[in-house]
């Protein structure tokens, strides 16, 4: 059975299976429907399932774009610009097909939230695009809880085979639902900065990443991050902020908190163009660490947490 609706200029259903069987029985046919239309097709999604659909498609695999999500897509963040619209504006007059696995469950609680926020963006990041972008979720493995997430964030449902619209489908809810407050240690020292000291602040972070374990290898991606996010505050938060760093669960955490209020669902997940100036600050930050979470309010200004893995 066709997974696609040529109806939909885009189409972002939730493919639901328990096992290896249903799996492929609802990927390998997507794939081998867009090859033989024409289409490009992309498949980002966890090694071992990557394997299983390699192995399926046979020497048809050499006409896909294959991409290992727990790499690719480690930071929910990076998805839409580096994965999903980087394939997909690669072929602007054809129809790419992608099969994209954000949620598997290594994933932590943590994670989680912004996979979720992320499976919702996606409507808006191709919303009248001609794409199709199909999202396997294992029934056996994931939470009840997830699933449900699943069908606010997917317009249609397929399990066993059949399609269905989502009687719960509410992306921009699930958006808002997941913007949760962000807590750092309160043992946790509290470095204040401005325009005057932004040079300071990311030396003295970069310092202390390097004392709590960050390798050498990651520090210029940190640093990175640390000067982009505190700009970012000076720029656009009001002139100053406060930034926090510490060790948490194998990672190291950079917070920058700020007045400002980040309104813009997108940001960090949209190119811009090659003549814009600015508008890459977030976007860095996504591409560069291992997750990044966002708290954003009137009331209480902008919180994000950028994570280093150890």
């Amino acid at each position: 059975m066709s997974t696609v609706s040529a109806s939909q200029a885009f189409d972002h259903p939730a493919l639901f299976y328990r096992d290896e069987q249903e799996y492929l029985a609802g990927t390998v046919p997507f794939v081998r429907e867009g090859l033989a239309a024409g289409d490009p097709v992309a498949v980002a999604v966890p090694g071992p399932n990557l394997a299983l659909i390699r192995d399926a498609l046979g020497e048809q695999a050499d006409d896909v774009r294959l991409l290992d999500m727990t790499r690719a897509g480690r930071n929910p963040g990076r998805i839409i610009p580096r994965v999903l619209r980087a394939f997909a504006d690669s072929h602007p007059t054809r129809r790419p097909r992608i099969i994209g696995e954000p949620i598997w469950a290594g994933r932590t609680e943590t994670e989680y939230p912004a996979c979720a926020q992320h499976e919702a963006l996606i409507n808006l990041a191709f919303q009248g695009r001609d794409v199709t972008i199909l999202c396997p979720y294992d029934t056996t493995a994931l939470e009840e809880s997830v699933l449900a997430d699943a069908h606010a964030t997917h317009p249609t449902i397929i399990r066993s085979g059949r399609r269905s619209d989502s009687d719960a489908y509410a992306p921009e809810a699930l958006v808002a639902r997941y913007n949760q407050p962000l807590y750092a240690p309160l043992s946790v020292a509290v470095t204040a900065y401005t325009r005057a000291t932004l040079t300071t602040v990311r030396q003295d972070a970069s310092r202390r990443a390097a004392d709590l374990g960050l390798p050498a290898s990651r520090l210029d991606d940190f640093e990175l991050a640390v000067a982009e996010l505190t700009t970012n505050s000076v720029v656009h938060g009001g002139g100053e902020g406060v930034l926090r760093v510490w060790a948490q669960n194998q990672h190291v955490v950079c917070e920058v908190h700020d007045a400002g209020l980040l309104d813009d669902p997108l940001a960090g997940r949209r190119l811009p163009a090659g003549d814009q100036r600015g508008g890459r600050g977030l976007l860095l930050v996504n591409v560069v660490a291992d997750l990044v979470r966002i708290h954003s309010t009137p009331d209480h200004g902008t919180t994000t947490h950028a994570y280093f893995r150890v």
